[in-house]
């Protein structure tokens, strides 16, 4: 019951939540102040928000099942569905196309079997081992798949689907894992490659501009991607396929690390970036003209900077943590987060 109250938060509206802490803390207000307000009313009252707030929820989520939109899009990550729902809006659109978010970081952590239940118990389990994500996050991390496959599920066969990628291994790995979702769906399919379209519709010559993920591109941008390709040739049967094909491939491998390179997934070792980070710590020393103890943030940051593939803070931050157990570097602090602990080498 907790964890279905902690998903229904998080999908609640900024304006959703205020409107519910107004409504308590009125009533909180008026017991203290007028004195004709009874606690036992003021507990029935809590009850009734309570009850309301869920069935109103419910009637939501039964009306957008319902809702007649004209297009769904599929997308990798919060924060380009945020710049995409952006781009809609300014377009008119959000009310009639609807956005299905893909809110991990498929470059890291198994992805066997993931379009399976066990799939899912494996690779939450290895995050919960390896990775420090917000106890929010891991509460609700395998409601997210149900509500999502749910939502995909939900998808009416005469409205076409777009899907957004990018030249990197976390939206190529996910782009495929989605389409094999989707693979008794009759839908029209259009796959939208930002990194290309960027290339082609804003690229100068002799200049090349470097996005790591989709996440990075200004809605402005997207919008105008959308409106050059709204007209673009649907994936057809065979091509479909091969795309499901590529993900029975990658989901019967058990690495936990994939990066792109020469336009294909790979997967490495979970150590391949080990060295890197040692490397980029000595010269952190070299540059402070000391050996002290350096901030893990700031050693992070460095690498994330540096590293051309979009693989998130959190697994290099997993990584320092093994090198300090493995006695490769030593630790001052406790590596709760990384803001709490600084590392140097031994």
């Amino acid at each position: 019951m907790i964890d279905k109250l902690k998903y229904l938060v998080k999908q609640s509206s900024e304006e959703e939540v205020k409107s519910i802490l107004f409504n308590i803390f009125l009533r909180i207000q008026m017991l203290e102040e007028e004195g004709k307000y009874a606690e036992g009313q003021m507990a029935s009252d809590m009850r009734k928000i309570y009850r309301d707030y869920l069935t109103y929820k419910k009637n939501q989520e039964n009306t957008e099942k319902e809702m007649p939109y004209k297009a769904v899009h599929i997308v990798f990550g919060d924060s380009f569905a945020g710049s995409l729902r952006v781009a809609l809006q300014e377009k008119g659109l959000n009310k009639e196309e609807k956005i299905i978010t893909f809110s991990d970081i498929f470059s890291i952590g198994p992805v066997w079997q993931l379009h399976e239940q066990q799939g899912i118990n494996n690779r939450y389990q290895w995050l919960l081992k390896h990775i420090n994500l917000d106890d929010e996050v891991l509460v609700n991390y395998k409601a997210e798949f149900k509500h999502r496959n749910a939502e995909l599920s939900s998808i009416s066969k005469e409205v076409p689907i777009i899907i957004w990628t990018g030249e990197n291994a976390h939206e190529q790995t996910a782009l495929r894992y989605a389409l094999y979702l989707l693979k008794d769906k009759t839908n029209r399919i259009s796959i939208l490659n930002t990194t290309l379209q960027y290339g082609e519709q804003f690229g100068l010559p002799g200049h090349t501009v470097f996005h790591k993920h989709s996440g990075e591109i200004s809605p402005d941008k997207i919008g105008i991607m959308y409106e050059n390709n709204r007209e673009e040739n649907y994936i057809t049967i065979e091509e479909r396929a091969g795309i499901q094909r590529d993900w029975e491939q990658l989901s019967s491998n058990k690495e936990v690390l994939r990066i792109w390179k020469n336009n294909r997934i790979i997967n490495v070792n979970q150590n391949y970036y080990d060295e890197y980070i040692i490397t980029t710590l000595k010269r952190l020393h070299l540059e402070k003209k000391s050996e002290d103890f350096i901030k893990s943030a700031r050693l992070i940051g460095e690498v994330l900077g540096h590293v051309d593939q979009y693989i998130g803070d959190q697994y290099f931050e997993y990584r320092v943590r093994h090198l300090i157990v493995n006695g490769e570097l030593e630790i001052e602090g406790v590596p709760k987060a990384m803001r709490y602990y600084s590392v140097k080498l031994r």
